[in-house]
């Protein structure tokens, strides 16, 4: 059995990524430079974590031949030379003693074919399924990468967003606080207005410079996943219409988790090895059979000494040998059935893990869809909201021009079109986030995905 591997519906590979809704323009600081697409190839250039996943991914690789190495010959070559010096002394009257010296060398070059060695056809399985495991953690770590590297980039945008939006809050406050000054110097407002803009006035001193820090700190963020000081993002361009994600029912796309995900295909691999490795456990009580063949040579020269008279004789031998050796265990003292026992309460450790990444990857997915349609109707809800703050903007400014409205109504109405706006930035990125996590739910998350994102861009 073969773990089900790409199994998403090929239709929600090409489904594309976003959802309806207007997305309007993003502050984008001083100059346009790196778009998304640029930001994200420097990202894979420079990852310390995608670089690791890189490695580990071609060590992965490297199971397969070691696994096929277990069904091919093993061949070895030997080779010894030696010295010998004897002393031989005969008991025997009469009979001269004998010194003798010689060498001895020789080589030998051996071969065994394993013929039916049941533990290495299951740990070729295994090699097999280790690959497919590595290539699925490796898909892991591009699709977390890609959200890593947008999250990081919208979170930019949005601070610098905020940044703005808190500086333009700054400068209608201040302007109204002229307004109170002027009107208490001629006599038509209290010095109560001039208090409260005051007031209004330093608090938007203080937001600025906590948006200037988070600011800061957001792109120090990108800086540790791309390697460079991000300068001039592009902001995502106004006017785009987008379209729902297909197919528009949650439990398909939860079903399409459960098979597709790729933390899913990683547990499934793992169920599968746990399961060979039962069989390879249960493989030591199976008798082995090898073909052994071999082919040497030995050689001795010698010098034989006895008194004043040497001579010299040496040999030459050479052997071939090509047989089957057949091996059966009998007693290990109980360690193969106590690692077999073993395997199997893994194997169902396996099984537990691959039924929780199924329902972790199903909750993600149902998560991320309720997430993006949540995120549309909250998108068209700030959208008339900031409509309606800017008319109470609008009108609590004539009415205070008029003396209907005091200096306060003014500036609660500008601070709830500020929040508005800021909240409105916040919830377009973040509908934009959730969808790339409902494809990464789905397995279906990939590059393509980047650029149809860095389409929406100026």
């Amino acid at each position: 059995m073969k773990p089900e591997r790409n199994a998403v519906n090929t239709m929600n590979k090409k489904t594309p990524l976003l959802v309806a809704g207007w997305i309007a323009a993003t502050f984008a600081g001083p100059g346009f430079g790196a778009d998304l697409m640029a930001v994200y190839r420097d990202a894979v250039a420079y990852d310390a974590q995608y670089a690791a996943a890189r490695a580990a991914l071609e060590a992965g690789r490297e199971k397969l031949p070691q696994g096929r190495a277990g069904l091919l010959p093993n061949v070895g070559l030997t080779g010894s030379t030696v010295w010998n010096e004897l002393d031989t002394n005969f008991r025997t009257q009469g009979v001269q003693s004998r010194d003798s010296q010689y060498n001895t060398n020789g080589w030998t070059v051996s071969l065994t074919q394993p013929l039916f060695r049941w533990q290495n056809w299951v740990s070729y399985t295994q090699s097999e399924l280790a690959v497919v495991q590595a290539e699925a953690q490796f898909r892991v770590a591009q699709q977390e990468l890609i959200i890593r590297t947008v999250v990081a980039y919208f979170d930019v945008l949005v601070a610098q967003d905020v940044l703005a939006t808190t500086q333009a809050q700054k400068a209608a406050i201040a302007e109204q606080l002229e307004s109170a000054k002027r009107n208490f110097e001629v006599g038509t407002a209290t010095i109560t207005d001039s208090q409260e803009a005051q007031s209004r006035y330093d608090l938007a001193i203080a937001q600025e410079i906590a948006a200037q820090n988070d600011l800061n700190v957001k792109r120090q963020v990108l800086r540790t996943i791309i390697g460079k000081e991000p300068e001039g993002l592009k902001p995502v361009k106004s006017g785009v219409r987008l379209d729902m994600p297909q197919p528009p029912d949650i439990e398909k796309w939860a079903e399409m988790a459960e098979t597709g995900s790729n933390v899913v295909q990683v547990s499934q691999a793992q169920y599968e090895i746990a399961m060979q490795e039962i069989e390879r456990q249960r493989a030591g009580h199976y008798p082995t059979v090898d073909l052994v063949a071999t082919r040497g040579r030995s050689s001795t020269t010698s010098t034989v000494v006895a008194g004043v008279t040497a001579g010299g004789s040496g040999s030459d031998t050479d052997a071939s040998t090509i047989g089957l050796q057949l091996s059966i265990p009998i007693f290990a003292g109980g360690a193969t059935s106590s690692r077999t026992r073993e395997a199997v309460a893994l194997k169902e450790k396996a099984s537990a893990d691959l039924e929780n990444a199924r329902r972790t990857a199903a909750l993600n997915a149902r998560q991320g869809y309720l997430g993006v349609h949540a995120g549309v109707a909250q998108i068209k809800a700030f959208e008339a909201a900031l409509a309606s703050s800017q008319l109470s903007v609008d009108s609590n400014k004539l009415g205070y021009e008029v003396g209907v409205r005091i200096n306060i109504d003014v500036l609660n109405a500008q601070s709830q079109l500020y929040e508005t706006r800021q909240k409105l930035v916040k919830a377009r990125m973040d509908l934009l986030i959730s969808l790339l996590r409902l494809k990464a739910a789905s397995g279906s998350l990939n590059e393509e995905d980047v650029a149809a994102i860095n389409a929406l861009l100026e």
